[in-house]
């Protein structure tokens, strides 16, 4: 107790220059948890995704389409328990700032498929029934406003014209996970239209979402999947759900990278910062640390006193950098949702967090310790008064 006291009035002895450090530290430490909540929100989709799930797509690229008569084919190849397919609508609400994620879907199956998304059965029995229904996920209709029987608009970009929707339901995640921003509506509805105005257009599926009995087969059930329409006009390309997910993380590879190098240089700035400040403190108290040495204490002894003091200094800004980031994420959440739909603060971020205290606290006292512990006790008396 007595050493926790001397290490306290050690740390905070120079109250203004130990309070700066301080801040730089919470600033630092807020600065590097969300950089790292960042990378996570980026990574949510890749973590959230179900090991019983494949993704079915045109083997040339994802914006080529593929045959709606597949989905028979698929359900008959073993290991395979439901099909259930989809586009990416693209659909602009008002404005283009106000970008979501919209899709038509096979609604029954789809959501049998995806049992995270909480749905109330007597909406979900309603947006079953209407063929023009949709349903938004919870944040999304929060954020516009909408109620069920609203009607929305959307302006199509890759299917021309104004769409029409009516809400039929809200759903919520079944954990915090869950992607609570999406729109999603009748695969028919948009099919019936391409056949009275772009003929050639109907009959298409962008994706196959498919459901198989266990994880271990997911491999095995891919190759199959892909052999059925090998060499065919329309190949596929079949993976799980995870490398489905991590194959758009790669497009923006670079831009990730880029985010945890400028998290990784926060940390070593504030750690030249602790460091310079440690140097100057064991400067003050070089004859304090002779007489020590007078005293008999050891090098022990003052190495203890001085990683200690910087202990103190660094986990005290790091607990406050680190609450900190808790009401900031809630903040940068609310106004990234569009990019991010899942911007948490995970347990892993706040480890890093301390991590990064411990380390910048030992490495910053490394060179003051070194010096102070060289130093010969008639110089350190030299500098008394």
């Amino acid at each position: 107790m007595m050493l926790l006291k001397i290490l306290f009035r050690n740390a905070f002895h120079n109250k203004l220059r130990s309070g700066l450090t301080i801040l730089g530290i919470a600033v630092a430490i807020l600065a590097f948890g969300l950089l790292r909540t960042v990378i996570n929100s980026w990574y949510s989709g890749v973590e959230a995704a179900s090991t019983t799930r494949l993704v079915t797509r045109n083997a040339i690229s994802i914006i080529f389409p593929l045959p709606i008569s597949y989905q028979e084919k698929i359900r008959q190849v073993e290991g395979v328990k439901i099909v259930s397919y989809g586009n990416w609508f693209g659909g602009i609400y008002i404005d283009e700032k106000n970008f979501f994620a919209n899709f038509c879907v096979e609604p029954r199956t789809y959501f049998e498929l995806y049992p995270e998304f909480v749905l109330d059965p007597l909406q979900k029995k309603a947006f079953l029934a209407d063929r023009k229904g949709f349903v938004a996920g919870r944040k999304l209709a929060a954020k516009y406003g909408w109620k069920p029987g609203d009607t929305v608009t959307l302006k199509g970009t890759i299917y021309p014209g104004n769409w029409d929707f009516v809400l039929r339901g809200i759903y919520h995640g079944r954990d915090k996970t869950v992607d609570e921003t999406q729109f999603f509506f009748h695969w028919a509805y948009l099919d019936e239209t391409m056949k009275m105005t772009i003929p050639r257009r109907s009959g298409q599926v962008g994706f196959y979402m498919i459901g198989i009995a266990r994880p271990d087969i997911a491999a095995d059930t891919a190759i199959a999947i892909d052999k059925v329409f090998k060499n065919s006009l329309a190949e596929t390309l079949t993976e799980t759900e995870k490398a489905f997910n991590l194959g758009f993380i790669a497009m923006s590879e670079a831009i990730v990278t880029a985010i945890q190098m400028v998290s990784f240089v926060v940390i070593i700035i504030i750690m030249a910062v602790v460091a310079n400040t440690m140097a100057m403190t064991t400067r003050e108290r070089t004859g304090d640390y002779a007489i020590m040495k007078t005293l008999g204490f050891g090098a022990k002894e003052i190495t203890i006193l001085i990683f200690g003091e910087s202990l103190v200094i660094t986990l005290t800004g790091s607990l406050i950098g680190m609450l900190l980031t808790f009401p900031a994420a809630k903040v940068f959440g609310q106004s990234l949702a569009t990019f991010f739909p899942v911007f948490l603060v995970s347990e892993k971020t706040l480890y890093y967090d301390l991590l990064a205290a411990f380390l910048i606290a030992f490495l910053a006292a490394i060179i003051p310790t070194r010096h102070a512990i060289r130093i010969r006790i008639a110089d350190g008396l030299r500098r008394i008064g």
